[in-house]
């Protein structure tokens, strides 16, 4: 394997931990820490205990990853939660 190639695994969030961090129980049952991308920190795209995400993990060390994607629940979204105060 290259120094470049990543594992993607699907996973669950178990616990929020400070400063972005998650443990995420992965499909296999492996418990990791993870945190979170670039990306998903500029777009301020949250996270909750019981959501389903991948994560990037290197060959090298097995315990820690990167949250790169977080599957949408249907029910949640920008459009229906939110009411303006318009008159």
């Amino acid at each position: 394997m290259a120094k470049e190639e990543l594992m993607t695994l699907d996973g669950m969030i178990e616990e929020i931990l400070p400063d972005g961090r998650f443990r995420v129980k992965l499909e296999n049952d492996h418990r990791i820490v993870v945190y979170t991308a670039g990306k998903m920190r500029k777009f301020r795209i949250r996270s909750i205990v019981g959501d389903r995400v991948m994560v990037e993990m290197s060959p090298y060390d097995l315990d820690k990853g990167r949250l790169v994607y977080r599957e949408r629940v249907q029910g949640t979204g920008f459009g229906g939660a939110r009411r303006g105060n318009r008159r």
